[in-house]
């Protein structure tokens, strides 16, 4: 597992580029850690990185939200903490979404292990003693 300290978030988007270009071929990331962690802050800096010029907010409500890259390609950002039943992850058509080839930031992904894809990027995000962000990611191969 590679691991990372940021002590502010502007260190967020070049760990992003950094993560993104670690895992070129993946598109599905879990992102894991406690509430105000930030799993969507994280996110923020990746769909930038992406060229995403869209404001990029928590889809906590509606479950997922869809910006476009500069080359208009979709990037998806699902927020998982609300579900009840798995049958709403069901509801929103998921699988198009995980298995569709484009890039899918899941928060909350523990509330969906079972439905992701066989292969995706785990994120993990502690605040550490100093308030910093110790961010950690590996590729999963199931």
């Amino acid at each position: 597992m590679k691991k990372k300290t940021a002590r502010t978030p502007k260190e967020l988007l070049p760990l992003a580029r950094n993560i993104l270009s670690d895992n070129k071929d993946d598109r599905i990331f879990a992102l894991a850690g406690k509430m105000g962690a930030g799993k969507t802050t994280l996110i923020k800096s990746f769909c930038k990185a992406l060229g995403v010029k869209e404001t990029v907010s928590s889809p906590t409500f509606s479950l997922v939200n869809e910006y476009e890259t500069g080359s208009g390609q979709p990037v998806f950002h699902f927020d998982f903490y609300r579900i009840i039943k798995i049958e709403e992850v069901f509801d929103i058509g998921y699988e198009e979404y995980f298995f569709g080839g484009e890039y899918c930031f899941v928060e909350w992904p523990e509330m969906v292990l079972e439905l992701l894809p066989e292969s995706y990027v785990y994120v993990s995000i502690e605040v550490n003693e100093n308030d910093e962000r110790v961010i950690a990611w590996k590729t999963v191969r199931n």
